[in-house]
């Protein structure tokens, strides 16, 4: 399957991170941690360049937690300060809040020194479509205030949230790169529910992801869907046999 998708907002969603990113402190970058490499957009990296910034594998709940444990410690070794979260239920919450307070304590140390006033850390919340941008703020903002669905493109305009007196998070618009050079990249994505399901094939992609957890994770494919000896089927036979058991 080719996959590809940039739709026209997206430049101006490139543009509204360029042009608020001289107005935040510090970048908290979202990244699913089911596909921590697919969902981690080289254009952001571009963008941000040496803002300081949290990396965040949020949906933490719904991945292999030995795996994203691994993938936490390869991110530290090259620089990266990271926590995992499931937003929907705070896990991780109060540990991201430390790091960022942890990254700013040299700001915040110089304003007290100086007698100033501690002015809010100002935070830009950055990452894919439908990685959780809004869901993550509503959790630590304790009170819906960003819109928050299970597609990508809910959140289209720049919106500043007040987290008490400490943290102010600006919630930005999810941004994809303009193409897939790996293509497994661009299937993860679509797994993960990044690409809308309007331009892709629903089901040879159901096949493919359950060709691929028969492989990896059979024994949850056989409790999910009663599937024995799924590795031996392809996967338009799991697909068949996942609907006849719905």
């Amino acid at each position: 399957m080719d996959i590809q998708w940039f739709p026209g907002h997206m430049a101006k969603t490139r543009r509204i991170l360029q042009e608020n990113l001289k107005l935040v402190d510090v970048v908290i970058e979202l990244i699913d941690a089911r596909v921590p490499k697919s969902s981690k957009n080289p254009e952001i990296n571009k963008i941000i360049g040496s803002k300081r910034r949290v990396l965040v594998l949020n949906k933490a709940d719904l991945a292999d937690e030995k795996l994203t444990g691994e993938w936490m410690e390869w991110y530290r070794s090259q620089g990266y300060s990271c926590v995992a979260v499931d937003s929907l239920k705070g896990a991780g919450i109060r540990q991201l809040i430390r790091q960022i307070e942890s990254l700013m304590a040299d700001k915040l140390e110089r304003e007290r020194t100086k007698g100033k006033r501690i002015s809010p850390i100002k935070a830009m919340v950055a990452g894919i479509p439908n990685v959780g941008k809004s869901s993550l703020i509503n959790r630590v903002a304790g009170r819906a205030s960003a819109a928050t669905g299970n597609r990508p493109g809910i959140t289209r305009g720049k919106q500043w949230i007040r987290l008490g007196d400490r943290i102010i998070l600006l919630d930005t618009p999810g941004v994809l790169q303009p193409k897939f050079q790996d293509q497994e990249a661009g299937l993860n994505l679509a797994f993960a529910g990044a690409i809308k399901d309007e331009i892709l094939d629903v089901p040879r992609l159901a096949a493919e992801l359950l060709k691929r957890l028969s492989l990896s994770y059979p024994k949850y494919l056989a409790e999910r869907f009663k599937i024995e000896g799924a590795g031996d089927l392809s996967g338009e036979e799991l697909l068949y046999s996942a609907g006849r058991i719905r």
